[in-house]
């Protein structure tokens, strides 16, 4: 049989992690998003202020449509911001914008998890695609599971190694968030406490992530292992 209901032992941890993750995220940036920042400075106007002083001046700050959709595209070398984070002058506005302005920087410091997370987007990316089909494939046509057991470990394996390069990339760029808000005036010690609550929130979506991969590694690993006794 393809489907094991102890699957579910092994995914609940994850999936009860996971969703805390985001209820902690969601309530803590409803909060934040609503005080204003003491310097006035919008999550556009903090970002740029980062990058021009770390001489990143070309890297331009641009608005991306969607709710939380921030990021850094280092193939492009752009910052994108959701709409909020880019106009509101908040304290979870500028840490969040912070936080993917550390990302710019540690490109151009070529910090090394995140040349290893940018090698390792490729094959994530199809591994995660691929796992649906061949599980489904599996199930439509009954293929005896010794046979694909491998190659969803592979799968697994994959995501797990990128979920983990991925921590470390994060928990720096929030770092580095931090230190250059502080450093370079953009926010009061007062505002410190929300830009921590914000940009840890924000961290342990990541945790809760590679929590569930590393559960659905070890299944499998446990399944294999069992078929073979």
């Amino acid at each position: 049989m393809f489907w094991n209901p102890a699957q579910l032992l092994f995914a609940l941890p994850g999936l009860l992690l996971g969703l805390y993750a985001q209820f902690k995220l969601m309530a803590t940036y409803k909060k934040y998003i609503r005080v204003p920042t003491l310097s006035g400075l919008s999550g556009a106007e903090a970002a740029r202020e980062i990058l021009d002083r770390a001489g990143l001046t070309d890297v331009p700050v641009e608005m991306v449509a969607g709710h939380l959709t921030d990021h850094y595209d280092p193939t492009k070398r752009a910052l994108f911001l959701s709409e909020e984070i880019f106009a509101s002058r908040t304290v979870a506005a500028v840490g969040v914008a912070a936080h993917e302005a550390g990302h710019a920087l540690q490109h151009q410091a070529a910090y090394a998890p995140l040349q290893w997370r940018m090698t390792l987007v490729p094959v994530t990316q199809f591994a995660s695609a691929a796992y649906l089909p061949i599980f489904l494939l599996g199930m439509v046509l009954k293929i005896a599971l010794p046979k694909l057991i491998f190659l969803i470990i592979a799968i697994f394996a994959v995501i797990t190694l990128f979920q983990l390069v991925t921590l470390p990339v994060e928990f720096d760029a929030s770092r580095r968030a931090k230190e250059q808000l502080f450093r370079l005036g953009l926010v009061r010690e007062e505002e410190a406490k929300g830009v921590n609550k914000v940009l840890g929130a924000a961290a342990l979506t990541y945790v809760a992530a590679m929590v569930t991969s590393m559960l659905e590694l070890l299944y499998w690993l446990t399944l294999a292992r069992n078929n073979r006794n």
